[in-house]
């Protein structure tokens, strides 16, 4: 799977939980500390708009101001939101550029390829950690999950090292485990 084809698919992981999400589930805690259901797709809506921001090539300090908005406050159709902003992110790597060359990210300057995998990785993390907290299918798709698996290896030592992801991978899941599990836990989710 190529990366643009992986972006996409996570961004169609996360819709399909995001159109499942009734008014009485916003409450709900997920599998990230401290993050409600609500603060969730605020947080991938926020990544979403950070990665067209900075696709764009809109200023680093510029992208960081707007880094901590509230976009679900006043939010009338978080889905439609969430998928103009998805498309519009697509189009970012798929256009001018594509994946050659670096972007300015609030975190640092990276290949836009690099970038391009870590939103994948942020669509696919985050669809699941929406299933799991609303009760819906958890299973991702086989192509999409090799891909992120693939993808992980070269920084498996950072993702353990930033603390953003937990602690890591657990160590207790061996290489009979399923894929999905294995990289589910190597991001600090303990399917």
């Amino acid at each position: 799977m190529e990366p643009v084809a992986a972006l996409t698919s996570a961004n169609a992981e996360f819709e399909s939980r995001l159109r499942q999400i009734t008014s009485d589930r916003w409450d709900l805690p997920t599998p990230c500390p401290d993050w409600n259901v609500r603060a969730l797709v605020n947080h991938v809506l926020l990544g979403t708009r950070m990665s067209v921001h900075v696709l764009s090539g809109m200023p680093r300090a510029e992208v960081i101001a707007h880094l901590d908005d509230d976009l679900m406050a006043g939010a009338t159709d978080p889905v439609a939101d969430f998928v103009e902003l998805a498309d519009r992110m697509v189009a970012g790597f798929s256009g001018s550029g594509g994946l050659d060359g670096m972007v300015e990210h609030p975190a640092g300057d990276f290949p836009r390829q690099m970038f391009c995998g870590f939103r994948v990785a942020d669509g696919a993390c985050h669809a699941w950690d929406l299933a799991r907290a609303i009760g819906a299918d958890e299973t991702l798709d086989v192509e999409l999950v090799q891909f992120l698996w693939d993808d992980a290896q070269p920084q498996r030592d950072m993702i353990a090292a930033t603390g953003m992801f937990g602690e890591g991978a657990s160590g207790a899941l061996g290489d009979d485990a399923p894929l999905q599990s294995r990289y589910l836990d190597l991001m600090g989710r303990r399917p």
